[in-house]
């Protein structure tokens, strides 16, 4: 009689890994294979829950691999000044010197580690002219380099508009040479540029609340604002600000409705389709033609081009006045389908903010920045104010919250709900 045990087994076949695990093991092979002379690969600890949370961002190419005297140091610096992430765990040799270590950093990829005599490596020697520069592409170099040397960079050039954009240099503390530079020029000091509005430049923006005389107060009293004629009762136009900025009532919730430039309605209508998203029908206005759109997970938002001959000129990028809005945060479900989405629209590129899943809108007006991983879609904005902490007071007296005031590279700021439950920030900058 047969054994059953030989009748129903299988033969051998091999097993593909789980897809993640064999991602990760890569990768640990890739790093292992970077390491410095005199590492022992067989002597590290992994701590595989860290591995697995590890962003698997690609690191080919040339990686710039930076000798740093005091790494630990170091890595807390390019971290609080630069925005940098880390990437995976430094490894640590038996001496306490760092062997290795990774950092993302404006959308990049650097390596680092202490000074190492038996791999002949050395950090640059202290008031030594550079020989080697790394260029980092960012949204805002001003505000890059202005937050580098209030961490104790030393600025070499300071941010000088071109017609490519703004550029900039600096050395930081320990010696290596950053060129940086924005992509599409943006205002230096916060002036305004002598150019049209952009493709993908907020135009107009509409706060949408609940109560639109409530709102009217509130923000009259908090941030001065007078209001002109509107088109319905349940409308109001900000009047004196740098960005055309609207109210609109008898919403469900607070939101921040944004309308972006295009060069052509009829010809973004249709990438709005392409991509995924609705659109109605688009409209002559008096002030341009527009379309209101949705995006493919349910954000609204619409698209204007100015009239023939008649091309709006570009604002600030961070407002130049009391009450104008900075900075415009749009929390997302799903980051990755956004920047697609907003991509392949608006031809928007991205950089790496210095959340986990945030990121930087390139080049456009006013600074927006991208944030992922939320229940709801909501545009949160900043208004710069002259004086925050009169502005936090005028918030509490009208029946609002914020917080106190804390300090920023860029300057002071505070997160504020006004009384209908309308999340904003106030930016002394």
């Amino acid at each position: 009689m047969a054994d059953p045990l030989e009748s129903l087994g299988l033969p051998p076949s091999p097993v593909d890994p789980d897809p993640a695990f064999a991602t990760r093991l890569r990768a640990r092979i890739t790093r292992a294979l970077a390491l410095p002379k005199g590492v022992t690969v067989s002597n590290l600890t992994i701590d595989l829950e860290s591995e697995a949370g590890v962003a698997a961002a690609p690191a080919g190419g040339v990686i710039p691999y930076l000798i740093v005297a005091d790494a630990p140091r170091a890595l807390d610096w390019y971290v609080e000044a630069l925005g940098a992430r880390h990437r995976g765990e430094p490894v640590v040799m038996p001496d306490g010197r760092i062997g290795h270590a990774e950092l993302e950093v404006a959308g990049g990829v650097i390596f680092l580690a202490d000074p190492s005599p038996e791999s002949r490596v050395a950090p640059p020697a202290p008031g030594a002219h550079a020989s080697v520069s790394l260029t980092a592409s960012v949204p805002d170099a001003v505000r890059f380099v202005d937050r580098a040397v209030a961490a104790g960079a030393e600025l070499q050039r300071a941010p000088e508009a071109t017609p490519h954009g703004v550029q900039a240099v600096v050395v930081d503390p320990f010696g290596h040479r950053w060129i940086v530079h924005s992509p599409s020029p943006v205002p230096v000091a916060g002036q305004r540029e002598d150019a049209a509005m952009r493709q993908g430049d907020v135009a107009y923006v509409s706060l949408f609340v609940p109560d639109l005389g409530r709102a009217r107060a509130f923000f009259g009293s908090v941030l001065g604002w007078a209001f002109g004629p509107a088109s319905s009762e349940q409308a109001a136009q900000v009047e004196g600000l740098s960005l055309s900025h609207g109210m609109l009532g008898g919403q469900e919730r607070s939101n921040l409705l944004m309308c972006f430039a295009v060069d052509d309605v009829d010809a973004a209508v249709e990438r709005v389709w392409a991509a995924a998203g609705r659109v109605e029908e688009p409209t002559d206005e008096p002030y341009g033609r527009v379309a209101n759109c949705v995006d493919d997970q349910g954000m609204a938002f619409c698209i204007f081009t100015p009239p023939p001959g008649a091309p709006p000129r570009r604002g600030p990028a961070n407002g130049e006045r009391h009450g104008d809005p900075s900075y415009l945060t749009i929390e997302v479900v799903d980051s990755a389908r956004t920047r697609t989405f907003f991509g392949e629209v608006l031809g928007w590129r991205f950089s790496p903010g210095r959340i986990e899943d945030g990121w930087g809108v390139e080049g456009v007006v006013p600074m927006s920045g991208l944030s992922g991983g939320h229940a709801v879609d909501t545009v949160v904005p900043m208004y710069r104010v002259d004086d925050i902490a009169a502005a936090v007071e005028r918030v509490r007296a009208a029946g609002g919250t914020a917080t106190d005031p804390v300090a920023q590279p860029y300057g002071w700021t505070s997160e504020c709900v006004d009384d209908q439950g309308t999340r904003f920030y106030l930016g002394e900058l």
